[in-house]
């Protein structure tokens, strides 16, 4: 495919990501392709990211290097302008970028060639009873353990109000959109609402409503379900409810979570993706729904999912399971597949391994 300009986002802080960097541009100089690296921070003010975008000259593609915080700082930009995006592998634990670090440059000649498969990925959006706004002086009391804040969201222009759905904001999220207490003694009280519904009032440190590519993350960590990324669905999961029902619900794409601060709850910090947008006061409220655009993120083949879930989160076999010291076979994937299985839209085979044959009779 034809790659008209290159956004490279970069975690500085690794000399191993820079050394990518000076990769990817050699690159684009080889071939004449204009690439810009995306600074958020000018001016001493965070920029958006259409602002982010356009600086760069509206790429096509966005190459981020880093871990998983980079490649959830890229997806940002590249869902702003429908742009595919490339995350290179410089992280720990994280289940997002794919390409390492050594490849960079055979990925790119991919992409070229167009040896590459475009996956789509769900994201989240939000309306709110008004504009988020963070206060000033928050600075201090959300520095310690949060990354970098954003500005606030701009209204959107096509549907500024619409009656009891509230103001349209310009935010996309990844992972999640988390409702979270500001004060360590004050917990968050608030209506959880499922498509219109009221579900229950919790009160906890924090409530969130995350994708399926979200589930690995934040809501993984509180007790959530592990969704599979090619699903589509809302998980809504709550941090240290006070009370017993403490279950993540899983709701379908068209069933909007809202969430309402009660009068009795302490303030509540809005976060999208780590980052903080805004702030609650009782009464305020804010409804996360499917975003209509979604992330086309590039990988070089079928990614293995639950084999990196196995890999990325330690997965050991149960003692009793295994105490007879065989371990569980694999389930053949390439091997043809059996007629009653073929109304299965089974994913392809990872790791090169050849696709299944033709279903033959049984």
């Amino acid at each position: 495919m034809t790659v008209r300009r290159i956004g490279l986002v970069v975690h500085g802080g690794r000399p191993e990501a820079q050394a990518a960097q000076r990769v990817v541009h050699a690159w684009c100089d080889e071939r004449a392709v204009p690439c810009t690296d995306i600074d958020a921070w000018h001016d001493g003010g965070r920029r958006n990211a259409g602002a982010e975008v356009e600086a760069a000259g509206d790429p096509d593609l966005i190459v981020t290097l880093g871990g998983d915080g980079t490649f959830l700082r890229g997806a940002r930009l590249a869902a702003e302008h429908d742009a595919l995006l490339l995350g290179v592998d410089l992280g720990r634990v994280g289940f997002l970028t794919e390409v390492p670090a050594t490849q960079v440059r055979l990925a790119l000649d991919a992409l070229r060639e167009d040896r590459i498969t475009v996956e789509s990925r769900m994201l989240l959006t939000m309306r709110a009873s008004r504009r988020l706004e963070v206060p000033a002086g928050i600075e201090e009391l959300m520095r310690y353990g949060r990354r970098p804040m954003l500005p606030p969201p701009r209204v959107r222009a096509d549907c500024e109000a619409g009656g009891d759905w509230g103001v349209a904001l310009n935010i996309t999220a990844l992972n999640e959109i988390a409702v979270e207490k500001l004060a360590r003694d004050r917990q968050v009280s608030a209506g959880v609402y499922l498509a219109g519904r009221l579900l229950a009032s919790y009160s906890a440190d924090a409530l969130l409503v995350a994708t399926p590519t979200g589930s690995t993350a934040y809501s993984f960590a509180a007790g959530g379900p592990v969704v599979s990324p090619r699903a589509d669905a809302l998980v809504f999961t709550p941090v240290a409810p006070h009370m017993a029902f403490n279950r993540s619900v899983v709701a379908a794409p068209d069933e909007p979570v809202a969430l309402r601060v009660l009068e009795r709850s302490g303030q509540a910090a809005v976060s999208v993706d780590g980052q903080l947008r805004g702030v609650l006061d009782p009464g305020d409220w804010i409804g996360v729904y499917a975003a209509p655009r979604r992330l086309r993120a590039v990988r070089l083949g079928p990614m293995d999912f639950y084999g990196r879930l196995r890999e990325r989160m330690n997965l050991t076999d149960a003692p009793a399971a295994v105490a007879d010291g065989t371990p569980a076979p694999l389930w053949p994937v390439s091997s043809p597949r059996p007629g009653d299985l073929a109304h299965l839209a089974l994913p392809p085979a990872p790791d090169g391994a050849p696709e299944p044959a033709p279903d033959r009779e049984r």
